[in-house]
């Protein structure tokens, strides 16, 4: 399990995460939504050690992860998809996935979790010469999912997976999120998709301007008035 415990962070004197509390259950989806500039990628950044907290407590499985490098949140079965993408354009599919493994030795190993991720982007397979660079939107994303398993984790954080993606890729991709945690894989979820997300989610909360204000099951948070009027459009 992934806790977050009175998370505080700071950009320039702004304070980005005020108090945060989250926890991310083994085998469940938990999504965060919220809106823009609400925190939700700080989290994720400062949860995967690419952003330093002021205070406060990141444990994972009873580690404390606050302050480890990058490389051991890795070697702990943390990976993260980053917003945007940011696939190694001038690579091809297959490098980029072996990337993704950089911290691996077992070749085995890591030539059978290629062929799993072609098994779940059938499409990546078809295109594995192709630099990345060359790829669609919706093939660049399912390349970033793909280059993230490659690292074998036990808990994948995703950016706005679906962010600039046309609605039947988007339906796709929410498809092989859940295939992925049907595969023993925690999900923590950032969407700016609320509708998909909380329908997605075994547990959800509402960040707004660094501070959770709601949380609850993706069902109820789908049901609830204040989340429909401010995120779901109704």
């Amino acid at each position: 399990m992934l806790e977050v415990k009175d998370l505080h962070v700071s950009y320039g004197g702004i304070r980005a995460l005020r108090g945060v509390d989250i926890e991310v259950p083994d085998g469940k989806i938990v999504t965060l939504i919220g809106a823009n500039g609400a925190g939700k990628s700080t989290l994720l950044r400062t949860i995967s050690g690419l952003v330093k907290a002021e205070s406060g407590s990141i444990t994972y499985n009873g580690k404390e992860i606050l302050g480890m490098s990058i490389n051991k949140i890795l070697e702990l079965g943390i990976a993260q998809v980053p917003e945007g993408r940011r696939v190694f354009t001038n690579l091809t599919v297959l490098e980029n996935l072996r990337i993704g493994a950089y911290l691996r030795r077992d070749r085995d190993g890591i030539q059978k979790d290629i062929d799993w991720v072609y098994e779940l982007f059938p499409r990546l397979q078809e295109r594995s010469w192709q630099m990345a660079g060359t790829l669609s939107g919706g093939e660049q994303q399912m390349l970033a999912v793909g280059r993230a398993l490659m690292s074998r984790p036990k808990l994948m954080m995703m950016d706005e997976p679906s962010l600039g993606l046309a609605p039947l890729v988007v339906k796709g991709i929410f498809e092989i999120i859940r295939e992925i945690n049907r595969q023993g894989v925690t999900v923590l979820l950032i969407e700016q998709n609320a509708n998909m997300a909380l329908k997605t989610a075994d547990l959800a909360c509402v960040l707004e301007t660094g501070t959770i204000t709601l949380r609850g099951t993706g069902a109820e948070l789908l049901t609830n008035e204040a989340v429909k009027r401010a995120y779901l459009g109704e």
